[in-house]
């Protein structure tokens, strides 16, 4: 299921109350879906070859306390230039706030790739700038979930 981090589906906050709107309803979704659990938190940044800049300059491995580097993957297309994504996860037991300012980075969109997972892998939490997808354990715990923030789901008919 999607979220939209902010009312009326405004992608990006340009006021503090908006990103303290946008961080609530990360906090709280994230508090429903791991309160008292441990979480791994992956984080993607993208290393161009020598002749390309970087498309950021923030470092979200930075953001994710304890992170070390799980895998390189080598991305090569026609039409855009070389470049190595570089995967970090890091594990953390689950406290509202302690990923906020990776949440704004991604929500500024500085930073893409993120996802946050139980040790089970069965909720898995992907923020994005305007908002974020859930994929729940099982069909009641989704229903459950679009109940509760209805107000904050799509109005699309594709819930997109």
């Amino acid at each position: 299921m999607r979220f939209h981090s902010l009312p009326n589906s405004k992608r990006y906050a340009d006021t503090a109350v908006e990103y303290q709107s946008l961080l609530d309803r990360h906090n709280t979704v994230l508090t429903e879906l791991f309160a008292g659990h441990p979480v791994y938190v992956v984080t993607v940044s993208f290393v161009p070859d020598k002749d390309t800049a970087a498309s950021s300059t923030t470092d979200p491995h930075a953001l994710n306390p304890g992170s070390r580097l799980w895998t390189k993957i080598r991305e090569d297309d026609d039409s855009d230039p070389g470049g190595t994504m570089h995967v970090h996860v890091g594990e953390q037991p689950w406290e509202p706030g302690s990923l906020d300012p990776l949440l704004r980075a991604v929500a500024d969109d500085e930073c893409f790739g993120v996802i946050i997972m139980d040790a089970n892998l069965r909720r898995l939490y992907h923020p994005y700038d305007g908002g974020a997808d859930a994929i729940l354990a099982s069909p009641q715990e989704r229903d459950a979930l679009q109940t509760t923030h209805a107000d904050w789901l799509s109005k699309h008919p594709l819930g997109l």
